[in-house]
């Protein structure tokens, strides 16, 4: 599932794969850009910004996208046959790359200077790379703006911090020891901030997602998606419920022992 992790890799690979080539070939699949051609453009640099990429072209132009819950970029030799079907919005090819956006969504074309109009409502990006105290107090302040608004809730909000998903939530509500109901009144704001970058900034770089420390298989997490194996600090039972609005409803994992506090 691409989380602010996810997206920071895929922002590295890319970048390692296409900066520096210039497009032969550019399929942008979406009704609004359909037209728009990007052939003869260099790709400059590929920037992450919570679930947000940005790929750069030397003229001050940058595509937007969003991996939403599916979606991905993959790297292969242009000279070999690529999985291209109904599923790709954009097909970028160089001398020697061919990246294929599968499943993307919010695809757009910005002026490079206007990306923070299409992501300038977030919040703080766990990995901005210029992270600052600033940024932690900021963090904090939107996440306690509703001191009532349940701590799972919060932490999916990316007004709130960019880059937290569903695995991420239910990891830092075990962390911190609180049921994903628990109103955010009722956590250290400080403490869900830095515990949320530490585990994004931890996961920038692997292959596979680990929240606790266990490089073992299937130890992988605390509580995200172990119902049958159980908690991995108790062994209890995790309870799996659905959480938050119902057009933005989440499933959720919690050990209720580990985690007192309120239930769905």
């Amino acid at each position: 599932m691409p989380e602010g992790d996810t997206v920071r890799q895929t922002a590295v690979r890319l970048g390692g794969a296409l900066c520096g080539g210039t497009l032969r070939r550019a399929d942008l699949r979406h009704p609004r850009l359909a037209t728009k051609d990007l052939t003869g453009r260099m790709v400059t640099a590929v920037r992450s910004v919570g679930k947000h990429l940005f790929i750069r072209f030397d003229d001050e132009l940058s595509l937007h996208n969003h991996l939403g819950m599916d979606g991905s970029w993959r790297i292969y030799d242009p000279h070999r046959r690529a999985p291209v079907s109904h599923r790709t919005r954009v097909i970028l090819e160089t001398d020697g790359v061919l990246a294929l956006g599968q499943q993307l969504v919010e695809l757009a074309l910005v002026r490079t200077a206007d990306e923070s109009r299409l992501v300038g409502h977030l919040g703080p990006d766990l990995l901005d790379p210029d992270w600052s105290a600033e940024h932690a107090a900021d963090a904090a302040r939107r996440l306690i703006r509703d001191p009532g608004r349940e701590l799972g809730v919060a932490l999916l909000d990316q007004t709130v911090m960019a880059g937290v998903g569903n695995v991420y939530k239910a990891e830092i509500c075990f962390l911190l020891g609180v049921s994903p109901w628990t109103p955010v009144s009722g956590v250290d704001a400080g403490k869900a901030v830095s515990l949320s970058r530490e585990l994004l900034l931890r996961n920038a770089s692997r292959p596979v997602r680990n929240t606790t420390g266990d490089p073992r298989r299937g130890r992988e997490t605390w509580v995200y998606g172990r119902q049958r194996a159980g908690c991995l600090r108790c062994g209890g039972r995790v309870v799996v419920a659905n959480q938050g609005a119902a057009l933005r409803e989440r499933v959720t994992y919690h050990c209720p022992h580990c985690q007192p506090g309120p239930t769905s």
